[in-house]
């Protein structure tokens, strides 16, 4: 398996990982500079020559892999007889640098409702490195050609068609995913905000709307729903930065992605 194909493994198994290249050698080594290897929890991919240097790398990698924000490291190797080594002798002759690079689980964002809001909001947050699910009821607003806009988005982009029950997908989305609410039905809204609550797997979540409009979420929520305040206060209403009051649909999507990704720097303190 190629390192690219090892690394696309992690992200789709949410798994983490760490990228060890072959920075720079100098002298002879066993593996020229720009080979590489994937590190994950249990298994690894690739190579970058065996013996001490890769050993330690490897060992290097998944205290990465356990550390809650690793960073890169640049790890130098002489590969002589006269140094003292962890796992065994390498006497090349030459010197090595491996660069390590933490692999993350990216984060997930799901947007209910890719009407005119939710496209706009999809188009900003499609420039992050992300997976990012669209749902919506309709089959007209997922077409190819509107949604051809995100051709070039730099996040992994999932479409749901859900013509029956858009909440079935909750239990589908990635530990930890970041919900936003904005269908075109008031009722769907409601029905995605019970399940959202009962779903415990899933990050932040954020419905659009009026006071009134949660007004009435909120009795509903208690009364036939069952929830007591403090689940209901898991959802977060009105989304969006509070001094950005514009109506327009490119600027509440700017406002509600601001809003989200001071969430994901809040996450990191």
């Amino acid at each position: 398996m190629t390192w690219i194909a090892a690394v696309a493994r992690l992200r789709a198994r949410r798994e983490s990982g760490v990228l060890v290249t072959v920075a720079t050698v100098r002298g002879h080594a066993p593996r020229d500079a720009g080979a590489k290897l994937v590190v994950g929890q249990n298994e690894t991919w690739g190579s970058i020559g065996g013996g001490n240097v890769e050993a330690v790398a490897i060992d290097r990698a998944r205290e990465m892999i356990a550390a809650s924000e690793p960073e890169p490291e640049l790890i130098d190797f002489a590969l002589n007889d006269k140094v003292t080594n962890e796992h065994g002798v390498q006497c090349c002759g030459g010197t090595v640098s491996v660069l390590l690079e933490p692999l993350p689980v990216v984060r997930a964002v799901a947007i209910f409702g890719v009407g005119h809001v939710g496209l706009e909001l999809a188009r900003i947050l499609a420039r992050q490195d992300l997976d990012l699910h669209l749902i919506d009821t309709r089959s007209d607003v997922l077409t190819e050609k509107r949604l051809d806009v995100l051709a070039d988005a730099v996040a992994q982009v999932h479409v749901h068609h859900t013509p029956l029950l858009p909440e079935e997908v909750l239990e589908e989305l990635p530990r930890g995913t970041h919900i936003l609410i904005m269908t075109h039905d008031h009722a769907e809204d409601a029905a995605l905000c019970d399940a959202a609550l009962r779903t415990t797997h899933l990050g932040s979540i954020g419905l659009i709307g009026s006071a009134a409009k949660w007004a009435r979420f909120r009795k509903r929520l208690a009364t036939e729903g069952g929830h007591d305040e403090a689940t209901i206060d898991r959802i977060k209403t009105p989304i969006g930065l509070a001094d950005i009051t514009g109506k327009e649909p490119a600027t509440i999507a700017v406002s509600v992605a601001a809003d989200l990704l001071r969430t994901f720097e809040t996450e990191k303190s």
